[in-house]
């Protein structure tokens, strides 16, 4: 029982230490979605790839608008379908098209922009609205 308890008791402190606080949580929204794939010049260059991931989420912690966001790079394909022939993929939602327009707009955008357009060959955007019952 003490076995137990203490074990209990562990998980606890290490949820309440280490899992999310209501602060830090920021919720999907289905309104709208932004989504842009990059394909870098140098994909293999670690300092390209730092400069553009440091630029990138500078931008991001400073962006008024973004609600949520996702940075990613692309898996190994398993299948046929998937492609990954990009070097980054970036999400972001808002809850509404007039705040992602906001969002080009703002000045994080427009410097993250300055600061990486030479390290990119092709950049591709996907927005979506969300299918509304």
């Amino acid at each position: 029982m003490k076995k137990i308890t203490t074990t209990i008791l562990f998980l606890t402190l290490a949820i309440v230490t280490y899992g999310q606080t209501t602060d830090e949580m920021r919720e999907f929204d289905p309104n709208f979605t932004h989504t842009v794939f990059f394909w870098l010049k140098n994909p293999d260059s670690q300092e390209d790839r730092k400069a553009f991931e440091t630029s990138l989420q500078k931008f991001l912690d400073n962006s008024a608008y973004a609600k949520t966001n996702f940075i990613g790079k692309p898996p190994r394909a398993s299948r046929d379908v998937v492609d990954g022939s990009f070097t980054y993929s970036l999400i972001v939602t808002f809850e509404s098209a007039e705040a992602q327009q906001n969002y080009q707009d703002e000045p994080p955008h427009k410097l993250f922009i300055e600061e990486s357009a030479d390290l990119w060959t092709k950049v591709i955007v996907y927005d979506s609205m969300g299918v509304q019952d």
